[in-house]
């Protein structure tokens, strides 16, 4: 892939990362599906376009260098932490917007990698710890309680939790698949395994809720987890791991904090939402940190 070819993909990406969380809010906001069930359909429509497309491609050998056991656990864990990530993201949009809620993300996914990149002996440099340092500032500034008011940011407490689990199972999982030598069988694989897995906690929660609303996915709902499952999910997470080998750990963390900036700005154009001064300043922050360390090399510092 070429340095072109390398920007390309991981522009398309960041559009289909924000893409989800449009469709996301959209959908369970918008009453067309609840947000279990969202997670569900999203994760089954996504393990058969991606199946169907390896099915479909040219038969290729099997990769050496891995154990079949190493393999095996390997794409367990990623599916564990894909169905954390999975459903985190869905009950967290039940109160978060659009904007906000891919802001929470990003932020917890760029601190999870951050630190798996330390934990794996991954060099740092300097300016990539300031470039990180001014990102999670826009944060805190995002939802620090603005001074003299009662109700502090106004944001639930349980969708801030929810969407901090689905960081920590995104970032996990975006880790482990650094390693993959096949990305779209290997996010195949991973949908297929996590697909159960939702499916049975979708039914499991119904079913200790026999008083509730029940089964909740309009037509419109339907057609909106299909395509944030098989296209902006599935697609988009095969194209994320063929990029991924080719930037470093820290680097991948910092790009995908411009996705929420993306997410923003289509929740104000597609959904409404509200641009207030903070969060301006926020996405200001965030991208202003991920552009300082991305091309620290251009600007010359070579030593840090």
């Amino acid at each position: 892939m070429s340095g072109r070819g390398l920007i390309l993909a991981i522009c398309v990406t960041m559009i289909a990362f924000a893409g989800n969380s449009l469709l996301n809010r959209l959908a369970v906001d918008g009453g067309f599906a609840g947000a279990l069930e969202f997670a569900g359909l999203r994760v089954l429509s996504g393990a058969l376009v991606l199946g169907l497309l390896v099915a479909l491609r040219p038969a290729r050998r099997a990769s050496s260098g891995q154990s079949a056991i190493e393999l095996r656990a390997r794409r367990i864990g990623q599916a564990l932490w894909l169905t954390l990530y999975l459903f985190g993201f869905s009950l967290a949009y039940i109160s978060l917007d659009a904007g906000l809620g891919a802001l929470i993300l990003f932020g917890g996914v760029q601190v999870t990698m951050f630190a798996a990149a330390l934990w794996q002996g991954e060099a740092v440099p300097g300016r990539r710890w300031l470039g990180m340092a001014v990102s999670v500032s826009g944060l805190v500034v995002l939802v620090a309680p603005a001074e003299g008011t009662a109700e502090g940011t106004g944001l639930d407490a349980l969708g801030v939790l929810a969407m901090l689990c689905a960081a920590l199972g995104w970032g996990l999982y975006s880790v482990l698949g650094r390693k993959a030598q096949d990305p779209l069988l290997e996010t195949a694989v991973r949908f297929a395994l996590a697909a159960p897995v939702c499916v049975a906690g979708v039914l499991l929660a119904l079913w200790l809720a026999p008083g509730g609303p029940g089964w909740q996915v309009t037509s419109e709902g339907l057609v909106l987890a299909i395509f944030a499952g098989g296209v902006t999910s599935g697609l988009g997470y095969a194209l994320w791991y063929a990029v991924l080998p080719r930037i470093p750990a820290s680097s991948a963390a910092r790009v995908q904090l411009s996705a929420p900036f993306l997410a923003v700005l289509g929740g104000v154009v597609l959904l409404g939402e509200d641009l207030s001064l903070r969060m301006r300043l926020a996405g200001a922050l965030i991208l202003g940190g991920i552009a300082f360390g991305l091309f620290q090399r251009r600007i010359g510092s070579s030593g840090s």
